[in-house]
Formats: structure tokens, C-alpha cells, sequence
């Protein structure tokens, strides 16, 4: 039976039609797709950062009554800038820390591997994993990190910082005599060996010591910390370290190394480099602090962070005289690109700024 020219023409119109319809909607997920992609930046940053809460932290933190804490508002704020954020890393080591396998498949700074032997005994003679038994059942913590900038002197933001519920300082920056201006409280002093305070008497009546170890040498020097052994040599140090620390080993903690690995190779996207320190692929230790308590606290301030070197002849630091042209070069830091990841978080509103150095004055 012979088939109407009408009708062929008809059936060869829909075939048309359909090819044409499908050809358009791939077209048009194609470019839903690219545009999607585009709306991040190579870190997988949201681009447009302009500190707006989304519609759903809006309504979860809209109704709080003001300065009381928001928790998970820093994780929430940090997720929806960066969707490839999650809330799992803790801060600091503990008996379960193999289960982490980013960790284990690194070598210092950036994870443990090859020092578990050491790190066992380390853990089974200090016996604390935590904050302490207060701050760790509080259902919302705020921290600040207190950098050592001289943008802190004069700003008297000693009792502000003080009011937060954990407060970290870094390497050997004092407390006493600029209480005015930093504070007098300290929940946790992170360091490393050559940054550690040398002198006694700087140290805090009461604060946890934690290490964040960017070799394996470290590791050793911690050993002889906790058992409270004479330290015979410092060959492998790069500058001259505490030979003892004031502390028992119930207030001495490990930090996670997931921390500088995270913020090294995904949030500011340093050279990997086969997962090796190498030039320009270490955070600063300020840095690694704010991604631990990203982690770990529902909101986060900073103090003391930011270089301006425009202004070569200001304070480097707010307790001693060196000026900010001392700045030299760093083999190990790459200060511009950490600087555009913190930027990112000051705009977005991740994290608050008490002094204002990290946008140099304006985002």
C-alpha cells in the first residue's frame, strides 16, 4: 500500500522537529553546565563574594538575638562559598588517627606517614585529645586567632579578645605587657620546635601546648618534650629550640596535619609537588590556624594577620622593633597567594577581622 506524499512529508517534519528538540535541549544544558562551571574559580571559590548569606543560613541565623553564638555559622558560610568543604577533620590527633587516610599517605608537613611509631607513643603518654572537658561539650564555640602583626599594637583590643571562647596564639608571640592590645588569655599556643618560646618565665600560667610539625625531626623533639628527656643534639633544626617546655604531657596535643594539606594544596592551591615540601607550597602557620578552626569552631575571628609593604618603615610584629622591610622572600611561603584566600574569606564573611590587614584596608 503506497503512503500519501502529505503523509511522508508530515512524518519527515516530526522526525525533524524531535532531532531539533533534542539538539536544543543539550544545547541548552551544555551552556547551563558551562555557565555553572563558570561561576567558580579554579580552587572552586564561589566567585561573586560579597558576603550575602544565602537564603537558608538567612533563615537559620536571622532570629538569633544579637552577639549570641550562631552554631556551624563559620562551616555553613565556608560551604557556601567552597561546596567542596566538609566539616570532618578534628583538631588534633587522636588513637583513631589512621582511619584518616589523607594523612597516612603523606609524609610531614602534610600528614604522618612513617611516623605512627613514634606518634603511638607520643598519644599514649599525653592521654588528652581534646580542648578540655568544658570547651569540648560547649554546643557553640567562637575563636579568634591572634596573629603577631604590629597592626595589634594600640588597637586595645585586649578585652574583646578575651571574651572569645577559645583563644590561639601563635609560635613565641607574648602576652605579658600587651595585655592591653592582645589580651591575657591563651587556650592554645601552636607552634613548632624552632618557633617555640625558649624562655620560661614568657609562658602562660595555664594554656595546651600543641605542635604542628612540619618535619619528622619535630616529632622526636615533641618526644623528648612530653617525657621530659634532656635534648642532646639540634642538628636538623634550622635556628636554635626550646630544650624544655612547661607543661605536663595532659595539656600537650599533636594538631591534625590535615589542616596544612588542606589549606596548601585546595584552598590556596600551592605547587603539590609529589606531596613533598618543596619552595613556596608551606601555609604560614596563621593560615593553617584558621583552617583548623574552620573546622573546628562555629565562628572565627582574626587579629594581628595582614602585611602592608607599602608601609615599610610600621612594626613587623606588634612586640619588637623589627620594621616591615625586613620581610625578605620566602623559600617556603608563598605570602600573595595565601593573602587572596584570606581575602576571600573577609569578603565572603567567613571569618571576621577584628584589625583590618588582610584587605589592607578595604575588600
Amino acid at each position: 500500500m503506497r503512503m500519501k506524499p502529505s503523509r511522508n512529508l508530515l512524518l519527515c517534519l516530526c522526525s525533524m522537529l524531535a532531532l531539533g528538540f533534542l539538539y536544543y535541549s543539550s544545547w541548552r544544558i551544555s551552556l547551563r553546565g558551562w555557565g555553572h562551571r563558570s561561576l567558580y574559580d579554579k580552587q572552586g571559590f564561589f566567585l561573586k563574594l560579597d558576603g550575602t548569606l544565602p537564603l537558608k543560613l538567612t533563615y537559620k541565623y536571622g532570629n538569633l538575638s544579637e552577639g549570641a553564638c550562631k552554631p556551624g555559622f563559620a562551616a555553613a558560610k565556608m560551604s557556601a562559598i567552597y561546596p567542596k568543604f566538609i566539616k570532618l577533620a578534628p583538631m588534633f590527633l587522636d588513637p583513631n588517627y589512621k582511619q584518616y587516610s589523607k594523612i597516612g599517605d603523606y609524609p610531614s608537613p602534610f600528614g604522618v606517614k612513617s611516623q605512627e611509631k613514634i606518634i603511638d607513643i607520643l598519644l599514649s603518654n599525653t592521654k588528652i585529645y581534646g580542648l578540655g572537658e568544658e570547651l569540648d561539650s560547649m554546643s557553640c564555640k567562637t575563636c579568634i586567632i591572634v596573629g603577631n602583626g604590629g597592626i595589634l599594637a594600640n588597637k586595645s583590643l585586649g578585652q574583646r579578645i578575651d571574651e572569645f571562647d577559645v583563644v590561639v596564639r601563635l609560635n613565641e608571640a607574648p602576652v605579658k605587657g600587651f595585655e592591653k592590645d592582645v589580651g591575657s588569655k591563651t587556650t592554645m599556643r601552636i607552634t613548632y620546635p624552632e618557633g617555640a618560646i625558649q624562655k620560661m618565665e614568657h609562658y602562660e600560667t595555664q594554656s595546651l601546648f600543641v605542635l604542628s610539625a612540619f618535619k619528622a625531626l619535630d616529632f622526636k623533639w615533641l618526644r623528648h618534650m612530653v617525657l621530659n628527656q634532656r635534648l642532646h643534639s639540634t642538628d636538623g633544626f634550622w635556628k636554635s629550640v626550646a630544650k624544655h617546655i612547661p607543661r605536663q604531657p595532659s595539656d600537650m596535643r599533636i594538631l591534625n596535619p590535615y589542616f596544612i594539606q588542606e589549606a596548601s594544596f585546595k584552598l590556596i592551591g600551592l605547587p603539590h609537588n609529589n606531596g613533598q615540601m618543596g619552595r613556596g607550597n608551606i601555609p604560614t602557620l596563621g593560615t593553617v590556624a584558621i583552617t583548623m578552626a574552620l573546622h573546628n569552631c562555629d565562628e572565627v575571628a582574626v587579629a594581628g594577620f595582614g602585611y602592608n609593604l607599602s608601609t615599610p618603615l610600621a612594626p613587623l610584629h606588634y612586640y619588637e622593633k623589627i620594621k616591615m622591610s625586613a620581610i625578605k622572600e620566602s623559600w617556603t611561603h608563598n605570602i600573595s597567594k595565601e593573602k587572596e584566600f584570606l581575602v576571600k574569606l573577609v569578603k565572603a564573611g567567613v571569618i571576621q577581622d577584628w584589625t583590618n590587614g588582610i584587605c589592607s584596608g578595604g575588600c
